[in-house]
């Protein structure tokens, strides 16, 4: 079983910048895609970035597109997302997990604590 730990939330002024990281142990995350998601109170969770298993293919929800970029340090067993540009409309809990790269499902029926991310105006 693989456990995903992510840090990095935290308050914001819109504008400002963040940068969370989803830090993996129990397996290797070299052999999966693997995404950010995020859900607002009330919200349906949603996705928001997908990075391909060796790190070479990215995709991007439009609204973040431009903002926010994803990255993996496969060494490190490590996902990151860099956001940029932070609106209101930003906030929310972020959880990563495997990625079905088709649908840009989640691939794991569980998810971690996430990170808070709030964003002021």
């Amino acid at each position: 079983q693989v456990q995903l730990v992510e840090s990095g939330g935290g308050l914001v002024q819109a504008g400002g910048s963040l940068r969370l990281s989803c830090a993996a142990s129990g397996r290797t995350l070299s052999d999966y895609h693997m995404g950010w998601f995020r859900q607002a109170p009330g919200k349906e969770r949603e996705f928001v970035a997908a990075i391909s298993w060796g790190g070479g293919v990215t995709n991007y929800a439009d609204s973040v597109k431009g903002r926010f970029a994803i990255s993996r340090d496969n060494a490190k067993n490590t996902v990151y997302l860099q956001m940029t540009n932070l609106k209101p409309e930003d906030a929310g809990v972020y959880c990563c997990n495997t990625v079905v790269w088709d649908t840009v499902r989640p691939g794991l029926n569980y998810w971690g604590q996430g990170t808070q991310v709030t964003v002021s105006s």
